[in-house]
Order: structure tokens, then C-alpha cells, then sequence
């Protein structure tokens, strides 16, 4: 049976606790602001005004996001593929979720907010430091903000060694992509193409 409103869903779970409701701010805190300035790894989400959604990985080393103060972050938007999802998301909604993980923790920060992008000097000269300078800064301007339970990595046991995979699991990326698209040319190598990706990095 499809669930098709929110009384036949909420007929299935339990009320939330006061705690989970309670947690959530509409601020950077002094603990999520630790958690950030730690987090290498976040995860975007948007969608543009026809509800596609989109969820775009970005790196950097730990505190790559920038909080400006408690409700502004700053994300550098690095170099990538050039498909522009997020950003031309950005154009036509403004609204964003983020994900922030830190390697060897379970709990995760959730930050839900409206993004703009920027090309102000003045917040792009705050990521000098990056190898690449970014051409632009995703602002976001936070709505709410607040710590994640930790129930869905600790089932996946995601930083256990004993769950990490072989690399040679899956076929390379040059293979897969020459499997999807139906390429005639030789699948670039996993040494070619770190080779081609480590000037970006």
C-alpha cells in the first residue's frame, strides 16, 4: 500500500522525542562550529524548480567550509566536471542541505539553509590559501542547523577497516564510463586518470 499522507505516515512511528526536536538550532553553535572547522567531507544537496534533486560530494582538508559567523558559511566551489548541477540548482532556488562528515566519527552535522553564489574579492581572497583559488563561493545563509544521530554509520560500519572494500571490487572509472557510454576508445587507467585529476586537487 502507498503511504500518501502524513497522518497515514505518522500512524507508523512513534512521536519524536523532545531531544530530537529540541536539538535543532537556526545558528552555528560553538560545537557545530568545532565540527565543521574538523570536516573534510560534505555532502550538497539542491534542486531546481521542477523538484529534480541533486546531491554533489565536495572535499578539501578539514575547515575547507568556512563559518563566517553563526549563520553564514562559506563553501570554495572547486574545480570539477563542470556540469554546474549545484550551482545552477543555487540559480534557481537558492535552497540547500548540507551533510558534514569527519572521518572516524560517527555523528554527522546537518545544515539546512538558502545559498547564494559570490564572486566578491573579499570572500574569495579568504580561500587564498587552496592550490586552486576557487572562482566562486557558495554562501549560505543557515536556517537550521544541528547534530545527526550516529545509527546510520555505526549500521554501516562505515570507518571500519573490516567494511572498507578492495579497490579492485569495482572496474575503473575510465571502464565504467566507457561501458555507459559506449566508447570505442581504450578505458583511461586508474594511474591516468590521478595523474589527469591531481593538478585540480
Amino acid at each position: 500500500m502507498q503511504i500518501q499522507t502524513t497522518d497515514h505516515l505518522r500512524a507508523l512511528y512513534k512521536a519524536p522525542s523532545g531531544r530530537a526536536v529540541q536539538k535543532e538550532l537556526t545558528h552555528i553553535d560553538p560545537h557545530i562550529k568545532k565540527f565543521i572547522s574538523l570536516s573534510p567531507f560534505v555532502v550538497i544537496s539542491s534542486g531546481d524548480q521542477l523538484h529534480q534533486m541533486d546531491c554533489s560530494p565536495r572535499g578539501g582538508d578539514s575547515g575547507f567550509v568556512k563559518v563566517q559567523d553563526q549563520h553564514t558559511l562559506l563553501i570554495p566551489d572547486s574545480i570539477g566536471n563542470n556540469r554546474l548541477d549545484t550551482l545552477t540548482n543555487i540559480i534557481a532556488t537558492s535552497q540547500v542541505g548540507l551533510l558534514f562528515f569527519i572521518p572516524g566519527i560517527d555523528e554527522v552535522v546537518r545544515v539546512n539553509g538558502k545559498a547564494t553564489l559570490q564572486t566578491d574579492t573579499d570572500l574569495l581572497n579568504q580561500f587564498d590559501a587552496l592550490k586552486n583559488k576557487p572562482k566562486l563561493v557558495i554562501k549560505v545563509s543557515v536556517v537550521a542547523a544541528y547534530m545527526h544521530c550516529p545509527k546510520a554509520l555505526m549500521r554501516s560500519k562505515l570507518w571500519s577497516i573490516e567494511s572498507h572494500q578492495p579497490i579492485e571490487a569495482m572496474p575503473t572509472l575510465g571502464e565504467i564510463i566507457r561501458d555507459q557510454t559506449k566508447s570505442t576508445e581504450p578505458a583511461e587507467s586508474r594511474e591516468e586518470m590521478l595523474n589527469r585529476y591531481t593538478p585540480d586537487l
